[in-house]
């Protein structure tokens, strides 16, 4: 046990010896009270020892980045699989991957928190975000393609910039492009119209996007009539616009206080001068009592199908 206490007192000796700034003058202090040194300070002389602290940016400022040593390419990681190309790190010494379109971006020629935009790309306010918050929202700035004109590739797809164009070239090597503008075809039916059951006085809408070039002409249709909708219908709209991308056009078809002769399979028919595409949707309209009817069926297969179902089973 004594040989204990002379070692500890030992320890205690040596450290006192090896840190003499770290404690405090006791003699110039009044009786009764003592000063602890400040830890910042203390932290700040420490990182001046060990050699650390702001250093260069690459131009060798004032504006140091803090955590930056010195600039040795040779010891600079590999990227791979950078579709936007290489940019500078936030030291300026690195190469790393440029930031995508659409994902946030610091502005300048500083990477500093959420990275540069790559090659042929500049931050900026995000355009689909224009006018949609409140005077005190920031604007958030991501990457956007300098060059927005479309482009048809050799694969026969439709790039809507060059930029889209060189992330698909990234992983299709013998991609090349066919020339300015989007490729020529016949209609494709992004956004098809679905199928619904409603009661009867409700009013519903079907919708259809369509993608084509040259631009498609869109019509409406229910089987069983020979007539272009609306036609003499009232109750029976159609509207089209453009968008919401180039060189798509959305068209709805809109039915106000729906009745059961209004039931049946409507058809959006698309066409230009290359082709015709359609989409078909079942529209059902029930009084009350069928409505609760079909609703309550509808709830007892989906416990039928949920019972059916193993949930016990361990997936991991």
């Amino acid at each position: 046990m004594r040989a204990l206490v002379l070692l500890s007192l030992c320890l205690n000796l040596h450290t006192c010896r090896a840190l003499p700034n770290r404690l405090p003058d006791l003699s110039t202090e009044p009786p009764g009270h003592i000063s602890l040194p400040d830890p910042l300070l203390d932290y700040d002389r420490l990182d001046e020892e060990l050699g650390g602290g702001g250093v260069r940016s690459g131009n060798g400022t004032d504006e140091d980045v803090v955590g930056c040593g010195p600039c040795e390419p040779d010891l600079c990681p590999d990227n791979r699989g950078c579709r936007a190309g290489l940019v500078l790190d936030s030291c300026g010494c690195c190469k790393e991957c440029g930031n995508l379109e659409g994902q946030a971006c610091d502005p300048g020629d500083r990477s500093v928190f959420y990275g540069l935009c790559g090659t042929g790309l500049r931050c900026q306010a995000d355009p689909r975000s224009a006018g949609g918050g409140g005077e005190e929202d920031e604007e958030e700035e991501v990457c956007v393609c300098e060059q927005q004109e479309a482009l048809c590739g050799s694969d026969g797809l439709t790039y809507m910039n060059m930029c889209q164009f060189r992330e698909a070239a990234f992983t299709k090597t013998h991609l090349k492009t066919r020339g300015r503008g989007p490729c020529r075809t016949v209609p494709i039916i992004k956004v098809p119209p679905h199928s619904q059951v409603n009661r009867s006085g409700s009013s519903l809408v079907f919708l259809c996007e369509v993608f084509a070039f040259p631009m498609a002409l869109v019509e409406w249709r229910k089987e069983g009539r020979d007539v272009v909708l609306p036609g003499d219908d009232p109750h029976i709209s159609v509207q089209s616009r453009g968008g919401p991308l180039k060189f798509e056009l959305s068209s709805w078809l809109q039915i106000e206080g729906a009745g059961p002769e209004d039931s049946g399979t409507y058809r959006c028919i698309a066409r230009n001068n290359l082709g015709s595409v359609s989409a078909s949707a079942v529209l059902g309209v029930l009084g009350a009592e069928e409505l609760s009817s079909y609703l309550a069926n509808s709830v007892s297969e989906m416990k039928q199908l949920m019972d059916a179902t193993d949930y016990e089973q361990d997936f991991y």
